[in-house]
C-alpha cells in the first residue's frame, strides 16, 4: 500500500526534524509535537489494513488522515527552524499522504472525505522526485 510506505518514510524522516527542531529552544515542544503526530499515520494504516469491514478499515484510514493533517500543521510551524526547502519538501509530502488516505477512505466507506480547495495534483513522478531530492534540516 503506496500510503503505508510513505509513512514509514515520513518516520523516518521526522525522525531526523525532531532532533533538529529540539535543538532550538523555541521549538523543543513543537519537536515532540511533530514526532507524536507522524508516528501513528503508518500505525493507524497498518492496523486499518487488517482490519475485516471496510466501515472498521475507514475507521484507523480517517485516525491517520487526522495525524497526517496535524503532521502537515506541525512542519508548517517549524519551517523558521527546519528551512525553506526542507519544509516545502515535508508539507508536499504531508500532502501526498492526505491526498493518498482522502482517496482510500471513501473507497472503504462508500461515503466520501474532503479536504478544504486545495490542489491534488501530484504526478507519479512528483512523488518520486519527493522520495529522491530530500532536503534535510542544517
Amino acid at each position: 500500500m503506496r500510503v503505508y510506505q510513505l509513512s514509514l518514510f515520513a518516520s523516518d524522516v521526522s525522525w531526523r526534524d525532531a532532533g533538529t527542531l529540539r535543538d532550538e529552544e523555541r521549538t523543543q515542544s513543537l519537536a515532540d509535537q511533530l514526532y507524536r503526530a507522524v508516528g501513528p499515520i503508518g500505525s493507524n494504516v497498518a492496523e486499518g489494513y487488517s482490519r475485516g469491514t471496510g466501515q472498521d478499515r475507514a475507521r484507523f484510514y480517517e485516525y491517520a488522515l487526522g495525524s497526517a493533517r496535524k503532521s502537515r500543521d506541525w512542519y508548517f510551524k517549524g519551517r523558521f527552524v527546519l528551512g525553506e526547502d526542507a519544509a516545502q519538501h515535508r508539507l508536499s509530502f504531508m500532502t501526498e499522504i492526505i491526498r493518498l488516505l482522502l482517496t482510500i477512505i471513501p473507497q472503504q466507506r462508500g461515503g466520501e472525505s474532503r479536504e478544504p480547495d486545495l490542489p491534488y495534483d501530484a504526478s507519479d513522478e512528483q512523488v518520486e522526485d519527493l522520495l529522491e531530492n530530500v532536503p534535510l534540516a542544517s
